[in-house]
């Protein structure tokens, strides 16, 4: 049998995007967050419209954009704005929301 020969992940990391704290890398990672947060918004978002039996397309008939808006959202292939969250949830039958800055306290989105 041949050997095989592995490549630890953080070495790969390196050699595509750089070392920690290069630009290239920075950027990498910040692209990262960017797509999981939108990713958990978007499923958070789903779980509720399933919930209500809601279709993709009922939801985005109660915002005013078509379900194929909706479908990128859920899936996090496209950053959500506050304004479009608020009319999402408000949809949904969240009447306020507020976000946790930690010790900046706590702001009311809507």
């Amino acid at each position: 049998m041949a050997k095989m020969n592995f490549t630890p992940a953080d070495d790969m990391k390196d050699e595509l995007w750089g070392p920690v704290g290069t630009p290239e890398r920075d950027a990498m990672e910040a692209q990262l967050k960017e797509d999981i947060q939108a990713y958990f918004v978007g499923e958070a978002i789903k779980r509720e419209r399933l919930k209500q039996n809601l279709t993709q397309e009922e939801l985005g008939e109660r915002i005013g954009v078509k379900k194929s808006q909706i479908s990128k959202i859920e899936s996090g292939k496209c950053i959500i704005t506050l304004p479009t969250m608020s009319r999402v949830f408000k949809a949904l039958g969240f009447g306020s929301a507020s976000l946790d800055l930690g010790i900046g306290g706590k702001v009311a989105l809507w």
